[in-house]
C-alpha cells in the first residue's frame, strides 16, 4: 500500500545490532536468534537484506563496539548503510539503496527500540514506505535509572502503538518472527 510509486519489493532492515549497542540488552541472544531467522527466511525469498550501522562519539567507526554482533554475518552484496542520527533515512544512501531495489514496505528489527527503531519506523512512514515491526526482533538497553520504563515495557508498549499505525497510503503493523512470510 505504500505511496511510493513503482516500488513493489519488500526488504528487511537490520538496525544497530552492534556490540556496543546490544551488549546489555533485554533478552538479546533470543532476539539475535530471531534476527537470523528473518535474515534466513528474507534470504531464502531472495528479498533484500539492508545492513543499517551507526556511528558516534561512543560507537567510534571500526571500532569493536561498532561492529555488529558476531552471530549476525553480512553477506557480501548485502547493502549497508552507515548513519549517525537515530532516523536510518537522514543523511544516509538508505533511500537510494531502497529505489534501487524497488522496496516500498520494510521489515524493521533491531536496536534500541525506543530510538533508532522507533525512528526509522516514523520516518519510514512519513517518507511513504509501509513499515512493519518484527515484534520480537528488536531490543534495548534497561535505562531506567534515567527515569525509562523496563526494557520489556518499552519493547511492548512499541508493539502496541504500532501495531495500529499507519497514515493515507501507508501502513505500519507488527508481526512475530515466526509469522513473517514473504
Amino acid at each position: 500500500m505504500t505511496t511510493i510509486p513503482d516500488r513493489p519489493r519488500t526488504a528487511v532492515l537490520v538496525i544497530d545490532v552492534q556490540n556496543g549497542v546490544v551488549a546489555g540488552a533485554h533478552n538479546r541472544d533470543d532476539v539475535i536468534a530471531n534476527i537470523n531467522t528473518l535474515i534466513d527466511k528474507a534470504r531464502t525469498a531472495d528479498v533484500p537484506v539492508v545492513w543499517v550501522q551507526h556511528s558516534d562519539d561512543e560507537l567510534e567507526h571500526g571500532s569493536e563496539s561498532w561492529q555488529y554482533v558476531p552471530e549476525l554475518v553480512r553477506r557480501d552484496g548485502e547493502p549497508l548503510v552507515h548513519k549517525s542520527y537515530t532516523d536510518s533515512f537522514e543523511e544516509t544512501d538508505l533511500e537510494s539503496v531502497l529505489a534501487e531495489h524497488k522496496v516500498g514496505q520494510l521489515i524493521v528489527s533491531g536496536a534500541q527500540t525506543d530510538a533508532c527503531i522507533r525512528s526509522t519506523l516514523h520516518g519510514a512512514i512519513v517518507r511513504g514506505y509501509d513499515a512493519t515491526l518484527v515484534a520480537d526482533a528488536h531490543t534495548t538497553e534497561d535505562l531506567s535509572k534515567y527515569g525509562a520504563p523496563a526494557p520489556e515495557q518499552v519493547i511492548a508498549h512499541t508493539n502496541l502503538y504500532w501495531e495500529r499505525h499507519g497514515a493515507p497510503g501507508r501502513r505500519g503493523g507488527t508481526v512475530n518472527t515466526a509469522d513473517v512470510t514473504f
